[in-house]
């Protein structure tokens, strides 16, 4: 069998910034909305193992349908900010969109639903419509069966069970109104039976859950508690003398008659849980845990709340009082707490999602009930993801994004696993302006720009060195060997109120007590000063509070000369010089700015475009500089020759070539620019949906006259690509026949691969071959920002200690990876087989 030409390496993706977004399937996968898609993910494998896009507005709500026959779900349910509600279906192996429910005017806020019988499903969703509508799935389409008004309130969350001792539906909801409202399904129409007051504040999670024929409902507000009530069959409820008269809380009953009988029901306060200091948005019954056939109920509760904790509940023994267990979560910090919690199907891992998307999960400890330490989990960007960079080795990824943080992600080798799983170890800037764009210079060096006029260099520092050698497997005297270490600060912290990382050196550091040096990075209740680095020995990849804290880079440089906003960045394969751009309506601002990355000090002023220059890309040999821009031109710099410069000890660039308005080919902004890896060739996409490949920059006809600029033309036909071309790069690794490989990134999300060769043929032969592109699961569901292909052959990661850094087998070489930035939060790291016929 063929191998594939494109697959899924890794997917970085965190949770959205909603209460409901996720849900732990008994199945073992966690599905969670991460901006308009559904991640599908394996805590096991530690991997994003599908992703599901269907949605055209934010995921707010995510939730597998448990079957009582079998192990697995075979549905899973998902609301968004686009008014639908989508069920998608298992088939062969994988989740695929079978049914949208439209009907809600709003963004479905919250979602529940159980299975009836021949594979049906009765769905419960609320809205911002301010209604609850109950959906019935036949499996081929949804009919809306029922719809509750609330008029001017909003439900925040809805649940459903069955009734005890009965197949008869109930559904709760509970809102902004404070209290509970309770729905059963009667003569098949829902009407209310009770509204369960008690809560002083927004209900923000409702659950119920089955414990010995009775159902157990818990409920969590903004008022900081968590109440738990008891419904059950009223015939149930008799007592003898004695337990009458008894302190008993009081009872609300109802009634339900169908088909000419009655059942009566009661529902009473069971326990309020105070434990929580702020908000609790979410609450998580254990599920049955299958033990030798048999369900063995645990009963627990897990709450979540915005003081960043999370507390597992549960009954003592004889009294049967509610009383805390465990406590995990953060101490201290700048950030904000939890939005939800669920918890693992055999109950030995819990997980909360964070204000900021992060996932914080901790793992019960082998053989110590009760020890809690935290786990590895994902992680990702929570806003649009501007740029990326490869490091010059292949060996590491830097990204930066709307969410203000810069993420570097790498493989991590496990003795235990043959493949490595890519994770963020470090997240080197936590800036307070947008970020926009970064650029390499040097193995452990870049330059970062924001939304700010200033740009700033970080450098790595030992304690990241150390820990990126643990985790990656590369040996620690190679990288120290590549990076200069003479007075190398440990690490960084950032002011209370500052923008600039400072460096952290030894003799500045807190001597530790015995008991933190023994607790680690393994401690849940560590307690730091506010924004001050702690250096750590890791050998996994950290949690979210370390990578927020201890994790940072010094800033070693600011360069200052731009009037406007950072728009993009390139550096030199020398990593001798930086090119910046910024945002500009007038040809003053928009001139390109040469910085030396050896004294910092800004080399020239490349005036030649009228509007915001959109990204700059310099050839391999750094003889040439490409700058494509909004005013729908390009330019090319070229290096001067240092020999007829010999007072000029510093590189300088002079035009070369440029496109004029009148002789352009582009009608549109030009989006991107690359170049090929033998420096013959560069390319620009468009706006107007075009890729064009430009000629040979040293051939002698591409010379008109001594005294007029050269004249470069497209040297391939103009290829359309059928949507705005946002992004393009060359592979530097050539295919088979001298064939140039191309990724192009579109505004719909998908990528696609072409194969260029420059044909003998007169203009308009077929010089492009379609390679491959990104089917619907793989592609970005929002516009593709940025693409950028490894350095060198092989996958990152695959290479043995024994044979070196970079070191590839046979069988790799065949595959290299692209990068890809998305504006869906998400960044997508593919395999892509060059040789595949």
């Amino acid at each position: 069998m063929a191998a594939p030409i494109i697959e899924t390496c890794h997917v970085a993706c965190c949770a959205n910034r909603t209460p409901n977004v996720l849900s732990w399937g008994r199945g073992g996968l966690i599905a969670y909305g991460t901006c308009n898609s559904v991640a599908l993910y394996d805590p096991q494998e530690k991997c994003v193992v599908a992703v599901l896009n269907g949605h055209t507005g934010r995921v707010n709500t995510v939730q597998w349908v448990h079957r009582e026959d079998c192990g697995r779900e075979t549905h899973l349910v998902s609301g968004g900010s686009d008014s639908l509600l989508i069920v998608w279906e298992a088939q062969d192996g994988k989740f695929k969109q079978y049914v949208e429910c439209v009907g809600h005017t709003g963004p479905v806020c919250a979602v529940d639903a159980i299975h009836l019988d021949n594979n049906k499903l009765l769905i419960a969703s609320t809205a911002s419509d301010s209604t609850v509508k109950l959906w019935l799935y036949t499996g081929s389409k949804a009919e809306c069966t029922h719809t509750i008004s609330f008029g001017s309130g909003f439900m925040m969350d809805v649940s459903l069970a069955w009734l005890p001792g009965s197949r008869v539906p109930i559904l709760a909801c509970g809102g902004d109104d404070c209290r509970i409202h309770l729905y059963a399904q009667c003569n098949g129409q829902f009407r209310k039976v009770l509204s369960l007051q008690g809560h002083e504040d927004w209900i923000r999670g409702v659950e119920w859950a089955c414990v010995d024929g009775d159902l157990l409902l818990a409920s969590c507000a903004q008022d900081c508690l968590i109440r738990v009530w008891r419904l059950v069959a009223k015939s149930r409820t008799k007592r003898n003398a004695q337990e009458e008269r008894t302190i008993r809380m009081s009872e609300d009953v109802f009634t339900l008659t169908q088909n000419d009988a009655s059942s009566a029901f009661a529902v009473t306060l069971e326990s309020v849980l105070a434990g929580h200091e702020n908000k609790v948005y979410g609450v998580h019954w254990q599920p049955p845990v299958i033990k030798g056939g048999d369900q063995h109920q645990s009963l627990s509760l897990l709450s979540a709340s915005m003081d960043k904790t999370m507390i597992l509940w549960a009954q003592e023994e004889g009294s049967g009082v509610w009383v805390e267990q465990v406590r995990v979560g953060e101490v201290g910090g700048n950030t904000l707490g939890f939005y939800g919690c669920q918890m693992s199907p055999d109950g030995s891992m819990i997980l909360a999602h964070a204000f900021h998307g992060a996932l914080h999960l901790w793992t019960q400890s082998h053989g110590k009930e009760g020890e809690w330490s935290p786990g590895v989990v994902i992680s990702g960007h929570f806003n649009a993801v501007q740029d990326l960079s490869w490091d010059p080795e292949g060996e590491f990824i830097l990204s930066v994004g709307s969410d203000q943080t810069t993420r570097l992600l790498t493989p991590w080798k496990r003795m235990d696993q043959t493949q490595p799983t890519w994770h963020e170890i470090s997240r080197p800037q936590i800036h307070g302006y947008d970020m926009q764009c970064l650029a390499m210079v040097g193995r452990f060096q870049y330059v970062s720009g924001a939304d700010e006029k200033v740009l700033r260099v970080f450098r790595a520092p030992r304690n990241f060195v150390e820990n990126f050698a643990n985790i990656s497997g590369t040996p620690l005297a190679k990288l120290l060997a590549s990076s200069d270490t003479v007075d190398q600060p440990e690490g960084a912290s950032t002011p209370a109120l500052g923008l600039s990382n400072k460096a952290v050196f030894q003799g500045d550091l807190t001597p530790k007590t015995n008991e933190e040096e023994g607790t680690g990075f393994n401690s849940v209740s560590d307690q730091y000063q506010e924004s001050y680095f702690h250096p750590l020995t890791l050998n996994e990849p950290p949690p979210e509070d370390h990578l927020l804290q201890n994790t940072l880079w010094p800033e070693v440089q600011k360069l200052y000369g731009h009037g406007f906003e950072m728009f993009c960045l390139a550096s030199d394969s020398g990593r001798t010089v930086v090119a910046s751009a910024c945002k500009a309506s007038k040809a003053e601002h928009a001139a390109v700015l040469l910085w030396s990355s050896t004294s910092w000090r800004q080399l020239q002023a490349l005036p030649c475009h009228s509007l915001t220059v959109t990204q700059m890309a310099f050839s391999p040999n750094g003889l040439f500089l490409l700058a494509v821009s909004r005013d729908r031109t390009w330019s090319l710099w070229k290096r001067d020759d240092p020999a007829t410069t010999p007072t000029n000890t510093e590189p300088h660039f002079s035009l070369y070539t440029s496109t004029r308005k009148d002789t352009a080919v582009h009608t549109r902004i030009i989006w991107s620019c690359d170049w090929s890896a033998d420096n013959k060739y560069f390319v620009t996409s468009s706006r107007d949906k075009k890729v064009i490949v430009w000629g040979d920059c040293s051939s002698s006809e591409a010379i008109v006259t001594p005294d007029e600029p050269p004249v470069i033309r497209p040297c391939s036909s103009i290829i359309d690509v059928g949507d705005s071309a946002t992004a393009v790069s060359f592979c530097p690794i050539l295919c088979p026949g001298n064939s140039y490989l191309l990724a192009v990134g579109l505004e719909s999300g998908q990528v696609l691969l072409y194969k260029w060769e420059l044909s003998e043929e007169p203009a308009g032969a077929s010089d492009w071959t379609r390679y491959g592109e990104t089917d619907s699961s793989q592609s970005h569901s929002l516009t593709v920002k940025r693409l950028r292909w490894r350095p060198r052959a092989g996958r990152a990661g695959q290479g043995g200690e024994e044979e070196g850094e970079g070191s590839i087998t046979a069988a790799d070489s065949s595959w290299v990876q692209l990068a890809s930035a998305g504006a869906d939060h998400s960044v997508k790291i593919f395999n892509i087989n060059r040789l595949a016929v």
